[in-house]
């Protein structure tokens, strides 16, 4: 079979989005090596890092003067015939879009929708966004043979918002990458602990540094306990300049440690020293950095509501994430009770299986399948 995607995010996003594209096709192409993959890139590297030693992998990007100037319209619209021309049989639309009319092409069509926070939470989108997002992902939803939704969660939004039938909507987890599953030997562990110049114990949280991941309140959970230590790992936005005028004010810089472009090895490093990892974020598609945590033998904190129990399982403490007190003492809990922590770890880690490879790869195959098959019946 013929699989094409929409590569965009594949070559031009180094986090979330792009890991979540990443991770599926370098996990279909390992487990269904008898297909042939397609990554429809709008804007060629110079560089390709990306799958250039596979063989059952083909990077397209667009041929014509026009649409080499306008990758977005190639993209969007004018891909269709490109498809077309490499015989693509099934296209999946990776992060919550399909080009316009691939309904009338006769190939399948699948699309994975990640969330609709920008419906649940429209006062952190600029107006534009909002209406452009909308368009796109509700488009999508409608002329898709198939959607897949990362959690649970996003698929009651799905359903609920855009008044899609339950069963056209396939829940597949995502995984992680192939790095944090696998523990790190000790002298590489001492090596990146020396490099970034960290504390023995701290208290780890990863993520882009924005309103919705709520930083600010696990800063202030830390705040009086003058023995923890706080890492983030993460990009700067407008909020993160108040989250660290809190930690200048109360006089934290000694004991709170930012870092940002960290490499996949350092990352998992990060989170394989860490003692807890603490995630009080406000609302998920479903929380990659919870399952990289229990699969390095982390004890995890997070939220109440939302997804973060499809990702976290039973043996993560959850909280509500608005209540300062509530993160603090779940933080201590852990802290000073070294039996406790472990058992979180090993339990946590033993639920994390569920999110292998293996298990990604049959549940994605099994939505293409079922897609051909009623191709040719």
């Amino acid at each position: 079979m013929n699989i094409g995607f929409d590569a965009k995010r594949i070559f031009h996003n180094q986090t979330g989005l792009g890991n979540y594209s990443r991770d599926t096709v370098r996990i279909l192409s390992d487990f269904h090596q008898e297909h042939s993959y397609f990554l429809f890139n709008p804007r060629s590297h110079k560089t390709n890092r990306f799958f250039h030693d596979r063989s059952n992998i083909t990077e397209v990007n667009p041929q014509h003067p026009f649409y080499k100037k306008f990758p977005s319209l190639w993209r969007s619209s004018a891909i269709v015939n490109t498809l077309k021309a490499n015989q693509i049989q099934l296209y999946h639309g990776l992060t919550n879009e399909l080009p316009l009319g691939i309904h009338k092409s006769g190939i399948k069509t699948v699309v994975s929708i990640h969330d609709l926070i920008f419906i649940r939470f429209p006062e952190l989108y600029p107006v534009v966004d909002r209406n452009i997002y909308r368009f796109k992902f509700k488009y999508a939803c409608k002329i898709a043979d198939k959607i897949i939704a990362i959690s649970k969660q996003t698929k009651a939004d799905i359903i609920e918002y855009f008044g899609v039938a339950a069963d056209k909507v396939a829940v597949i987890y995502q995984g992680c990458h192939p790095t944090f599953q696998k523990p790190l030997p000790p002298e590489e562990l001492a090596r990146i602990k020396q490099q970034y110049q960290l504390p023995e114990k701290y208290v780890l949280n990863v993520g882009t540094i924005e309103q919705r991941k709520n930083l600010l309140s696990l800063a202030k959970a830390i705040q009086p306990l003058e023995n923890i230590n706080l890492v983030i790992v993460g990009k700067k936005t407008k909020y993160a300049d108040i989250v660290f005028e809190y930690v200048r004010k109360h006089q934290m810089t000694n004991r709170v440690f930012h870092l940002e472009n960290v490499n996949l090895q350092d990352l998992a490093g990060l989170y394989q020293n860490a003692s807890i990892f603490c995630y009080p974020s406000i609302f998920e598609g479903f929380g990659i950095p919870i399952i990289e945590a229990l699969f390095s033998n982390v004890p995890v904190i997070t939220s109440t509501g939302s997804c973060f129990s499809e990702a976290g399982g039973p043996n993560s403490i959850y909280v509500d994430p608005s209540d300062v007190r509530e993160i603090r003492e779940a933080i201590q809990s852990i802290w000073d009770d070294p039996e406790k922590a472990a058992h979180l770890a090993e339990n946590g880690w033993q639920f994390a299986q569920r999110f292998r490879d293996d298990a990604i790869a049959t549940n994605l195959m099994a939505v293409y399948d079922q897609l051909m098959v009623q191709t040719t019946n």
